[in-house]
């Protein structure tokens, strides 16, 4: 080899080691803007140099009139907030950045800030629009989702600048996912270790649907009968409010406010006007969450431990139509359904508010022609019944077990050992499982 060729060989090295060392290198103030942005106290502070070097940030986009998803998102950060605690403000830093810099002065994005909580390491920004384009695109927060009606999604980008660890999560992540994320991933396990359990000592969870919609998308704004939150206190909710009325407001709040209802409207002003999203709930969801309000018994008002814990006897002819649908669907038939949703209509409008979930849910089941209707409908009847069913003390001894069907994501009532699925009839019959926690078979 001659002295040029080799001197061209060590110089095509040279680059492509220089490139594969670049690429590895931490991305740091040749890489994002250092713009100028201000915070809700009107303080101007530089993107890189104030902001990202040297921190562990979580960063996302926000406006304050938006009507879906940032609302939840700011709200599971301000959950994410509180399992940081004292980390937040010290090694562990939110930026909310405005994408409407028009409407969302400092004083607006500092109001925002009061009514989601936010403290010390949070900080809510505005700047020019064409820089808050630079910042989200370079960030990969600037992808449009055509399907969201806000014209964005709601990214999280999480990283820590010193080490070059980056992550994009869903900003409507499980708030124990993130904080574990970025108080622990991201500061390469060096923060305070604490006692871990064995896996075998984790108690097992039985969620009914709707204490699990109201945990995945309420309780970020809303409490159980610990007080007001972003929102108001939902204790007592589903006998002070009208039915109809509160199955549309949990279904479609926007266009409730849209319309100016009177009650959306006071709402919106008591809870500084903090917009509550659509968050696409079924009336399935909405059935099931409403039943899980309904059956809240406040600590204050539970009974003692030896007391009997009945609220209210289930009629047997209510029980025995339930039965009754659930053997006719698992046969793929509709023989005798629509009788026995009137009758367990009547039995449970015969509890007073207690059926109420149950009636409603009848009623639903009364009105299906076709059999993949009946089957939605008898869901939502199965977790009201279940969740009446659970405050009552006759429940024990009726040979009566909940099974459960993970594809389906429904559970219901049956008799017997042997699974019967009302949900896919004859085509999976065996298709679930006895919830042991709740089982009542003999």
């Amino acid at each position: 080899m001659d002295a040029k060729a080799a001197a061209i060989l060590l110089a095509t090295c040279l680059v492509t080691l220089t490139s594969a060392v670049d690429a590895q290198r931490p991305k740091g103030a040749d890489y994002f803007p250092n713009v100028t942005l201000t915070t809700q106290d009107g303080v101007a502070v530089r993107f890189y140099d104030d902001l990202v070097k040297d921190k562990i940030v979580a960063i996302n986009l926000i406006y304050t009139t938006c009507r879906y998803a940032c609302p939840l998102e700011t709200a599971r950060l301000a959950q994410v907030q509180r399992l940081l605690g004292d980390r937040m403000g010290r090694d562990v830093f939110f930026y909310s950045i405005t994408i409407d810099p028009e409407h969302d002065t400092p004083a607006v994005l500092k109001e925002y800030a009061k009514t989601f909580h936010a403290g010390p390491g949070w900080l809510f920004l505005n700047g020019r629009r064409a820089d808050v384009d630079l910042i989200a695109g370079r960030l990969g927060l600037a992808t449009p989702d055509p399907s969201n009606p806000d014209g964005h999604a709601p990214n999280l980008l999480v990283g820590n600048e010193a080490t070059g660890q980056w992550m994009r999560n869903s900003g409507m992540d499980n708030p124990k996912f993130l904080a574990r994320t970025i108080g622990d991933w991201l500061d390469s396990w060096r923060g305070p270790r604490r006692p871990l359990k064995s896996y075998a000592e984790a108690p097992t969870m039985t969620l009914t649907r709707g204490e699990y919609t109201f945990k995945s998308h309420c309780a970020a704004c809303h409490t159980l009968g610990g007080g007001p939150h972003i929102g108001p206190d939902l204790a007592g909710v589903a006998r002070t409010r009208d039915r109809q009325w509160l199955e549309r407001f949990i279904r479609e709040p926007d266009k409730m406010l849209d319309e100016h209802d009177p009650i959306a409207s006071d709402l919106f002003a008591q809870y500084k006007n903090v917009r509550m999203p659509n968050l696409a709930l079924t009336h399935a969801d909405v059935d099931a969450v409403i039943a899980y309000l309904d059956s809240y018994v406040p600590a204050a008002a539970a009974p003692a431990a030896a007391a009997p814990t009945n609220t209210v006897a289930i009629p047997a002819p209510l029980l025995d139509a339930y039965l009754h649908v659930h053997d006719a669907l698992t046969r793929d038939r509709m023989d005798g359904v629509h009788d026995a949703a009137g009758t367990i209509a009547r039995a449970a409008t015969s509890l007073g508010p207690s059926g109420a979930a149950t009636a409603s849910a009848a009623s639903g089941l009364l009105q299906s022609q076709e059999l993949s209707a009946a089957r939605e409908a008898f869901a939502r009847l199965s977790e009201a019944l279940i969740t009446l069913r659970g405050s009552s003390d006759s429940a024990e001894g009726d040979g009566v077990s909940v099974a459960y069907c993970p594809m389906t994501r429904h559970s219901w009532l049956q008799r017997g050992t042997a699974i019967r699925n009302p949900y896919y009839g004859q085509k999976m019959l065996d298709c679930g499982r006895f919830n042991g926690a709740s089982s009542n078979t003999r």
